[in-house]
């Protein structure tokens, strides 16, 4: 690796939108990615998911709301256009999707009952703010539902040199970003922050194990290594060269290949009140 420069003011997208990016989105569900929010689902809200990538986790709420409705936003046009063609392949038309800003909500006031964000504030330079503004257009009493993982507690069998280069690697990007690799600590204390007075944090975890698993994530993350906008960023940035990069995409494959291999990433999450 080479020496680590200094940080600069950018707010950039660590992970972008490639299809290694996608496919790992495209898997989330409100099983598997906001299992604390469901019992707080119930028909007729009104929901608004921020950050809501491909929607598969969208969709899944506007199914557990009706008759209520969700809109999804995202920053990428053609993350939204693909978004709004899988709820219309899926007959699912209380959900729509449009282009969004975190900091500058389209919405009226008092707009939501439940704002949901999952793997978002990780990305933002400024996730007070974002929350502050999410504060704005819930109702009175109105929820605000945030998950994030927290790289700063993913751990890994069988020990391997290369997903350790890739750990530090992903922080220091994610810096170079103005993100938070560890995000998902740090959520309870960032609502306080933006002014929610009643705050339960809880924590839940991805493991990845199984033959099937190992090789959909490993691969994933061994291809985003190399291609996606974490690699360009990575150069782009000083922080890795070409041969790091490949280094760790080998070491994501060899952990995918090794029937021993296990891996577990922590998740930070919180339910605030408005």
């Amino acid at each position: 690796m080479q020496a680590t420069p200094e940080p600069h003011a950018r707010e950039g997208y660590t992970h972008g939108h490639h299809e290694s990016v996608l496919r790992v989105h495209e898997w989330r569900t409100v099983d598997n990615s906001a299992a604390y929010l469901a019992p707080h689902l119930t028909a007729g809200l009104r929901v608004l998911d921020v950050g809501s990538g491909p929607g598969t986790i969208s969709i899944d709420l506007a199914r557990r709301v009706q008759p209520g409705s969700v809109i999804g936003i995202d920053a990428s046009a053609e993350v939204v256009a693909r978004a709004n063609g899988l709820a219309a392949s899926d007959g699912v038309d209380n959900v729509e999707f449009r282009v969004g800003d975190a900091y500058a909500l389209e919405f009226e006031d008092d707009s939501f009952d439940v704002v949901h964000a999952h793997q978002v504030m990780q990305h933002l330079a400024r996730p007070v703010d974002a929350m502050r503004e999410i504060r704005r257009v819930l109702r009175p009493g109105g929820l605000l539902a945030a998950r994030d993982a927290d790289y700063g507690g993913v751990i890994w069998s069988p020990e391997s040199e290369g997903l350790a280069r890739w750990l530090e690697l992903n922080d220091r990007i994610y810096a170079w970003n103005g993100g938070e690799a560890r995000a998902g600590r740090m959520l309870k204390g960032w609502a306080r922050a933006a002014g929610y007075d009643h705050v339960e944090a809880t924590g839940s975890v991805w493991v990845f194990s199984s033959d099937r698993d190992r090789e959909w994530w490993g691969g994933a993350w061994a291809d985003r290594a190399t291609k996606s906008q974490f690699a360009a960023h990575a150069i782009e940035s000083g922080h890795a060269t070409h041969a790091d990069l490949e280094e760790v995409s080998a070491a994501w494959r060899a952990w995918a290949a090794d029937p021993e291999g296990w891996l577990l990433m922590p998740h930070g999450e919180i339910l605030a009140r408005a």
